[in-house]
């Protein structure tokens, strides 16, 4: 069984998780699907996650075909000839923990933290209670657990938006082109809510 999580890791006392969420996300009409995992998502996303302190990224997909492929991408890298050839992809991997839906995750994350978590939503539009990215960061660093979710296909469905506490600032660049990547996305995010200034 692969270790999950990040309790036995010496890292600073963040109680920050990520969601990177499969179903229910919108395809390009608006209509709600399940979209297929990336290898290049599960391996950024927990590599910039490591990076900045991050606890747990949650894969959540209802899919049994993309949980083995998860899974097959865990084990080559935590198990496999991937371990020994590259411990520092092991270790970023080692936040990965597959869940079946959004309930099984808001479950795990109550338990693990004994509480309820914030729940923060990612979205390339504006809509909804939005928290600044200053006031994010002063919760998560006064030690209080927060977790954001990131949508993958053309974002998360608007069910999703109905269980989550606030909305962070899309992310918007310069000109009308706006359609980053999720794993670039997830960078940036946690650049703002973690990084240093």
């Amino acid at each position: 069984m692969i270790q999950q999580g990040a309790q036995s890791r010496e890292q600073p006392a963040l109680r920050l998780d990520l969601a990177l969420v499969h179903y229910p996300v919108c395809n390009k009409h608006g209509e709600t699907i399940g979209s297929a995992v990336t290898n290049l998502d599960l391996h950024d996303i927990a590599r910039a996650g490591r990076t900045f302190g991050v606890d747990t990224l949650y894969i959540v997909t209802p899919f049994a075909d993309q949980q083995a492929l998860v899974r097959d991408i865990l084990e080559h890298w935590q198990t496999g000839h991937g371990a020994t050839y590259n411990p520092k992809r092991k270790d970023a991997l080692s936040l990965v923990r597959i869940c079946h839906d959004l309930a099984e995750m808001y479950a795990l994350a109550e338990a693990k933290w004994r509480q309820r978590p914030t729940v923060l939503a990612t979205s390339a539009k504006p809509h909804g209670h939005q928290l600044d990215f200053t006031e994010a960061r002063q919760r998560i660093f006064a030690g209080e657990p927060h977790l954001i979710l990131f949508g993958t296909g053309w974002g998360l469905a608007p069910e999703v938006f109905t269980e989550v506490d606030a909305l962070l600032p899309p992310i918007a660049g310069f000109g009308e082109y706006n359609h980053l990547s999720v794993r670039s996305a997830a960078a940036i995010v946690l650049d703002r809510v973690l990084g240093k200034p």
